[in-house]
């Protein structure tokens, strides 16, 4: 059983810097993506980076050059590193694991429990 478990939130001022962790356990297939989203009070969840197996990088426009998405080599980390984070990047994230379990298999989702991080002003 594939389970996602992330570390790293906190409390933290406006302009400094946190590092998201995400440990990744069980039978890892056929990996279509791996992000980070975040969901803030009242607000849908969103997507805020992601990493697929080719290194294709995305990120949510209001995090780019501040947030940094990485993984260790055999996809059993991943990280995010958020600098000079701002009130607005408050919310609990999520780790996103996108599998398949064959080739043939549908994509399926996987999500860690989530960890609060809080900028204050």
């Amino acid at each position: 059983q594939v389970q996602l478990v992330e570390s790293g939130g906190d409390l933290v001022q406006a302009g400094g810097s946190l590092r998201l962790s995400c440990a990744v356990s069980g039978e890892i297939k056929f990996i279509t993506a791996m992000g980070w989203y975040r969901q803030a009070p009242g607000k849908q969840r969103e997507l805020v980076a992601a990493i697929t197996p080719g290194e294709n990088i995305n990120y949510l426009d209001s995090v780019k050059g501040r947030f940094t998405i990485s993984r260790d080599s055999a996809w059993n980390t991943i990280y995010l590193q958020m600098d000079s984070l701002k009130p607005e990047d408050t919310a609990v994230y999520y780790c996103n694991l996108r599998m398949r379990s064959s080739i043939l298999a549908p994509q399926r989702d996987y999500w860690g429990q989530g960890t609060q991080v809080t900028v204050s002003s």
